[in-house]
């Protein structure tokens, strides 16, 4: 499915902001050409919140970036996959991931397996559906199993080592925090408030040192690593950042604008990085 291609939003206001906002920017956001919306799981009605945006829409692919295998099932992934109309089932992506172990505690365990049970019971095609995939073989399972991978947090060194993993043909479709903000100090300080939780979670850390970054980029969020996973300053800046996944092989870019926490849905900024 390298079929989805242009630019999308990731966007957790989009999965949890107040319903009537939400349709009107999802509607917003079509109609300044952006091809896809990607929302996370997290909490509540993961289903539910994917149908709004679809209803909001006519043209846009809606997906899940991800929905968390330890969270749903899949007989209740089935059951609701199997209500949809084909036309509803056309523009719906659903991205899976295994979470990570300090999030999900015991009942987590062997990524690959039950990333692999989990598909042997989903009843969705694979060509509707991406794993969240950092390492190489969650990568090679990616592209044995669905339609391809939705990594998140990477950089466009990591885009190409997926795409060699990928093969030409299987879908690859990033995420890529960015702010939208030219002075260093500040738009590190939001960058570094974004992803510092991240530092704590084993499959990023590792992803990150197979990028060649230290225990010391990780531990101080270095600028070197900021400025590697965050892409800040203007529009041409943030442009710049895509179009080096783009020739690193992604078919897809979704930009995840990052901003100081309790910020209304960042439509100026979504509306100005539209048609990178």
């Amino acid at each position: 499915m390298a079929a989805l291609t242009g630019t999308g939003i990731w966007s957790a206001e989009l999965r949890f902001g107040e319903p009537g906002a939400v349709a009107e920017a999802a509607a917003e956001l079509e109609s300044w050409g952006y091809t896809a919306v990607w929302i996370p799981d997290a909490r509540g009605d993961l289903f539910g919140a994917l149908d709004r945006l679809r209803a909001a829409t006519s043209t846009l692919t809606v997906a899940s970036g991800i929905l968390n295998i330890w969270r749903q099932t899949a007989d209740a992934t089935n059951a609701w996959w199997a209500g949809l109309s084909p036309a509803e089932r056309d523009r719906t992506l659903i991205g899976l991931g295994v979470s990570h172990g300090p999030l999900i505690g015991d009942e987590w365990r062997r990524p690959l397996t039950a990333m692999g049970a989990f598909l042997d019971d989903l009843d969705v095609p694979a060509d509707r559906r991406c794993l969240a995939a950092l390492g190489p073989r969650m990568l090679a399972l990616a592209r044995d199993r669905s339609a391809g991978a939705h990594p998140y947090l990477v950089t466009p060194e990591h885009t190409a080592r997926a795409r060699e993993v990928l093969g030409p043909e299987a879908l690859l479709a990033p995420e890529q925090g960015v702010v939208l903000e030219t002075g260093p100090a500040a738009a590190r300080g939001i960058a570094r408030e974004a992803i510092a939780g991240y530092t704590n979670l084993p499959n990023y850390v590792n992803n990150w040192k197979r990028l060649g970054y230290t225990d010391d980029d990780v531990s101080g969020l270095s600028d070197r690593l900021v400025d590697a996973l965050v892409a800040w300053g203007d529009v041409d800046a943030i442009a710049a950042r895509v179009a080096e996944h783009r020739a690193a092989g992604a078919d897809h870019v979704c930009l995840q604008v990052l901003l100081a926490p309790g910020g209304p849905l960042p439509r100026g900024a979504w509306k100005a990085l539209a048609g990178i």
